[in-house]
């Protein structure tokens, strides 16, 4: 780093802080320093990323808008599959509590 009056103003500050604050606390605002940019640097990585990954996605759904999403009938024989495989076991249920003790002299 160079040496410059903002370092010379620094350094005064640190001989001057309380000598239990620890090092650099008095002087140093949040997120300074090599440890802060580089923390700074991945989170604006991040952010660039995803930005850039939904603007792809939107201009991808503009040029194609049928993307092979799940057709209606496919959703309705799900529903009614699971529903059909619900009521069948909740029957055999019904059915093993009402005959449970006729079932057990067997």
């Amino acid at each position: 780093m160079k040496h410059t009056a903002a370092r010379t103003r620094r350094t005064g500050l640190r001989a001057t802080t309380h000598p239990h604050s620890g090092p650099y606390t008095a002087s140093r605002a949040p997120g300074r320093g090599r440890r802060g940019t580089r923390a700074w640097a991945r989170a604006n990585g991040a952010v660039l990323r995803l930005t850039t990954r939904l603007q792809e996605g939107i201009q991808e759904a503009a040029r194609r808008p049928d993307r092979g999403d799940i057709s209606t009938t496919t959703v309705i024989i799900w529903v009614a599959a699971v529903t059909g495989a619900v009521l069948i076991a909740g029957t055999i249920a019904v059915v093993i509590a009402k005959y449970n003790g006729k079932l057990s002299g067997l």
